[in-house]
C-alpha cells in the first residue's frame, strides 16, 4: 500500500517537472548529455584499437 502510495507521489512530481518550463530545460540538458554520451561511444568504436595501443605504450613505458 505504502509503495503504492510513493509510486503515485514519484509520478506527480514527474509530470510537475516535465510540464514546468525549468523541467523542459533539464529535458533538453539530458537529451544533449544522450548525444554528447552517443558521440562518444562512436568514437570509442570507431577508435578503440588506436585508444587500447595508446594505454598499451604509456603502461608499457611506465614499467620500465
Amino acid at each position: 500500500m505504502a509503495l503504492m502510495h510513493l509510486g503515485e507521489l514519484i509520478r506527480r512530481q514527474v509530470e510537475r517537472v516535465i510540464r514546468s518550463e525549468r523541467g523542459q530545460g533539464m529535458v533538453e540538458y539530458a537529451l544533449i548529455l544522450v548525444l554528447i554520451a552517443v558521440v562518444v561511444i562512436a568514437v570509442l568504436i570507431v577508435l578503440g584499437n588506436q585508444v587500447q595501443n595508446v594505454f598499451c605504450n604509456i603502461s608499457g613505458a611506465m614499467g620500465q
